[in-house]
């Protein structure tokens, strides 16, 4: 299939290594900056295997005519350019957060439908050998009733990081450390929540970046319509480097917790039922060395599994709807002090640009 991908940042390479690993006809790249391009080509030594570069995306579009385009700009260019691709009737992988705004993730999702094009988002997360194992055990009821739901996304982003790009840290273009470094936490609380969610009660600090309009720390409560609770707390106020990411579910018949760099780990697997326990020695367990985990590729495989079969994705765009809704959810809570009732009808990282944390 051809491959073409717009945006040469930071996440570029997972989507490219990707690509490789599944063999994609990469066609194209695209960057406002000639050097990202070349970069991003030079990790993988494709700098002379004919690979096209372009600085302007609907040109590339045009001229490589590709099968698959992926997205990872910065935030706040998604919806433009994945709406040009899907009018284009394209396949679209389309990088977290899938929008800014509830109101243009329903339009991408329902441009897609109506156009019958292939739309995933890369809620990678999903896929980790660590969540399926406890994604089967709560589907297989082995939790039984399940209290609640813990989320902590503890990491370290200082001023370097946030000067890469003058987006970075934006209402208008971005969001804070909820939309950015815990969305994909929060898509995997909701995940594992198995139910709608009720109300969203949620609180907003800026402790240690003075320098940006947004959250550094977000606190939230999540109350599901089945009885569980759910607890977040995501911040980049840790000293020097990442700390953990951790997801723990208690139930009544087993408690697991994921830790690691982004839950990739087992930490503890104990359950009532002795099939439970045999479930957890079926696959290892993985170690990753990037925030990003490892599992772009299978996002990738998906698509071609999914185009082949003429299916939706196993991560569609309603999965990165849901996991936007939930962060926009405690936005608005924090803004307007009350508990926030879903589904929200609309709402946007917009809508908090006159706010003072």
């Amino acid at each position: 299939m051809k491959y073409a991908i717009v945006g040469c940042g930071r996440i570029a390479p997972s989507h490219l290594s990707a690509a490789i690993k599944n063999n994609y006809d990469i066609v194209a790249v695209c960057d406002i900056k000639p050097k990202a391009m070349d970069n991003l080509l030079g990790k993988y030594n494709l700098q002379d295997q004919g690979i096209a570069r372009y600085t302007d995306y609907k040109e590339m579009i045009e001229i490589e005519k590709p099968q698959i385009v992926a997205v990872s700009t910065e935030s706040g260019n998604h919806v433009e350019i994945a709406r040009y691709v899907i009018r284009k009737k394209i396949a679209l992988i389309l990088e977290k957060p899938m929008a800014l705004s509830l109101s243009e993730a329903e339009e991408l999702i329902h441009m897609a439908e109506n156009q019958h094009v292939t739309f995933a988002v890369c809620q990678q997360n999903r896929y980790n050998v660590s969540t399926q194992l406890v994604k089967k055990a709560i589907d297989a009821g082995y939790f039984g009733k399940i209290s609640h739901i813990a989320l902590t996304v503890r990491w370290a982003r200082g001023s370097g990081y946030f000067e890469q790009g003058d987006w970075r840290g934006t209402w208008e273009q971005d969001g804070g450390t909820l939309m950015n470094q815990c969305i994909h936490g929060c898509d995997l609380l909701r995940w594992f929540g198995n139910s709608q969610i009720d109300s969203v009660s949620g609180h907003l600090f800026n402790h240690f970046h003075p320098y940006l309009e947004v959250e550094d720390l977000g606190l939230a409560t999540v109350y599901f319509t089945n009885g569980i609770i759910g607890t977040i707390e995501g911040t980049t106020n840790v000293y020097d480097k990442d700390l953990e990411e951790t997801i723990s579910i208690f139930g009544e018949n087993g408690i697991v917790k994921l830790n690691g760099i982004v839950a990739e780990m087992i930490d503890v697997w104990d359950f009532k039922e002795p099939d439970a326990m045999e479930l957890r020695n079926l696959e290892k367990t993985e170690m990753y060395q990037s925030v990003y985990g490892n599992s772009h590729e299978n996002i990738y495989a998906d698509m071609l599994e999914a185009l082949k079969e003429n299916r939706a994705p196993y991560v569609d765009g309603r999965c990165g709807k849901d996991a936007l809704e939930l962060v926009l959810s405690i936005y608005k809570s924090h803004k307007e002090g009350r508990a926030v009732s879903l589904p929200l009808k609309s709402f946007s990282t917009s809508d908090m640009k006159d706010l003072i944390l």
